[in-house]
């Protein structure tokens, strides 16, 4: 923009008077920026409450199904001998079960060692030959049975205790040195039967090795000693149940039949049998339909929150002069009452409240017979007795965290208790009819996007005319504006011209 100097000849406020003169452009100027904030706004309004109604309507498309009614509940009779949990498809009803045997990894545990010359303690950096192997280089053979691999190591009495453990975890098994102890203890990675492990030395001088480390009862030098008492070894093994008569296997303490999964930990007495007992989670079912409620309860009430909203006529965004007559605090109050309006008495909002509302006032028919939810003793207060913009959320009887209802009749879980699948089936045509309501409101359309309840096409198209509407008369505020700069100029260079004439005159 060109540097305006103005009014030194005439001493008018030329500034003054052509902004005066443009005022008409600067007004639309301004009035189509303030609208197109206006439209930001609701825009971000709409995005914020979109997130939310998609949210439910992932929700509530899940609850369509049983297999989110998993509602199943298992105890045993000795939860110290098992623990067991149940999904949708157990069968209600007591069985009998008996633990055989636990799973077992291959452990060896070494015996005790010693230094052959001295009484000082083993320590991970101690030599195979200060245990007293005094043999030459040989091999030992670890054959992993998990992976089905044989790894060679070669010992040397040079070879220290950590550099011999690090070896063996090398090939699968495990293995520590436990110094307070002064033990070695291998493992399998692994329980089951098909999971455990070989130790073999290739000659003597191997078993004289392993005898040294404590994992070997043989030796060639130390046949006659009592020197590596305490070394053992449990096999691996596979745990056995017996469930209703019929054995199952596995290579871990997990099993899992007919939709109960059942956990050994320890084996039973020989003619000791386990109770396991599947019945319906009750409590979990109810549990489900009042997160469902307070969900929707949540969502509702800010619809209608944002539909019954007080007025904000009068109210617009505000422009940079008019902001800097102003403190942070009054801008952003005035602000806040702007988009605490936006969307009130919105169609767009009345429609989507209308229909979550239908879908969940109808009437199911199940076996028959119609239910709705007030059968189930579940209703709205009604607009009377309801707290402001709450009219349409719902309340359970008998639910001990609603003061407004906590002491009536609990008709939900008697409900639940007498026929729970009654009470799944109605859920799922519930959830069903609410879905559907809502997606038909995220069909796209040319005016909308896929799973959008507003239409954002439309909207984004408004704001991009908005844009070319502003450049547009912001093109025709400066075509004007220069036009009368250069009139004015024209008049102080003539008025200069004649002050100059009349000082020559004088």
């Amino acid at each position: 923009m060109p540097i305006r100097i103005t009014g030194l000849a005439s001493g008018l406020d030329t500034e003054a008077i052509i902004s005066a003169l443009v005022s008409s452009y600067n007004y639309k100027t301004e009035k189509y920026k303030k609208a197109q904030t206006k439209l930001s706004w609701k825009q971000d309004a709409w995005k914020t409450l979109n997130t939310k109604i998609y949210s439910l309507y992932n929700s509530v498309g899940t609850m369509r199904y049983s297999s989110a009614y998993n509602m199943c509940t298992a105890t045993v009779s000795d939860s110290t001998k098992a623990t067991v949990s149940a999904n949708s498809s157990a069968v209600n009803g007591v069985q009998t079960l008996q633990i055989k045997s636990v799973a077992r990894s291959e452990y060896i545990t070494g015996a005790a060692m010693s230094k052959s010359n001295s009484d000082d303690k083993v320590s991970g950096s101690s030599t195979l030959r200060e245990l007293g192997y005094t043999g030459g280089e040989s091999t030992i053979k670890i054959t992993n049975h998990e992976t089905g691999e044989t790894t060679d190591i070669t010992v040397t009495s040079d070879m220290t205790i950590k550099e011999f453990v690090d070896a063996v975890n090398e090939t699968g098994v495990k293995a520590s040195f436990d110094e307070k102890n002064q033990r070695i203890f291998l493992s399998s990675a692994s329980t089951g039967a098909d999971n455990g492990f070989d130790l073999k030395a290739q000659d003597g001088n191997g078993d004289d090795a392993l005898y040294a480390l404590g994992l070997s009862m043989e030796s060639t030098v130390y046949q006659s000693t009592a020197y590596n008492a305490g070394n053992s070894r449990t096999e691996a093994a596979d745990a056995k149940i017996i469930l209703n008569g019929a054995e199952y296997t596995s290579s871990t303490n997990e099993f899992t039949v007919n939709g109960i999964s059942i956990t050994a930990l320890a084996v039973t007495g020989e003619n000791e049998e386990l109770s396991l007992t599947v019945a319906t989670d009750t409590q979990g079912l109810y549990d489900k339909i009042k997160e469902f409620l307070t969900s929707y309860n949540t969502l509702i009430n800010e619809i209608t929150s944002l539909y019954n909203a007080d007025s904000a006529s009068g109210y617009e965004p505000l422009t940079d002069d008019e902001k800097d007559q102003m403190s942070d605090a009054e801008i952003e109050k005035w602000e806040d009452k702007i988009k605490s309006a936006l969307l009130r008495r919105d169609d767009t909002l009345q429609s989507i409240m209308n229909g979550m509302t239908t879908a969940m006032s109808k009437s199911y028919t199940i076996n028959g017979k119609s239910y709705n939810l007030s059968s189930f003793g579940i209703m709205t207060l009604g607009s009377l007795n309801a707290a402001k913009n709450e009219q349409y959320a719902y309340h359970i009887d008998g639910d001990e965290d609603d003061s407004a209802t906590s002491g009536n009749e609990d008709k939900l879980m008697a409900a639940i208790k007498e026929d729970p699948d009654g009470v799944v089936e109605f859920m799922k045509q519930l959830a069903t009819g609410l879905y559907n309501s809502i997606d038909a409101k995220m069909k796209s359309t040319t005016l909308s996007s896929s799973y959008v309840v507003y239409n954002d096409k439309e909207m984004a198209s408004e704001y991009s005319d908005y844009t070319d509407l502003i450049t547009k008369w912001e093109e025709k505020l400066t075509e004007q504006e220069d036009y009368y700069y250069k009139k004015f100029a024209a008049m102080e260079t003539a008025l200069a011209n004649l002050n100059s004439q009349t000082s020559a005159l004088s």
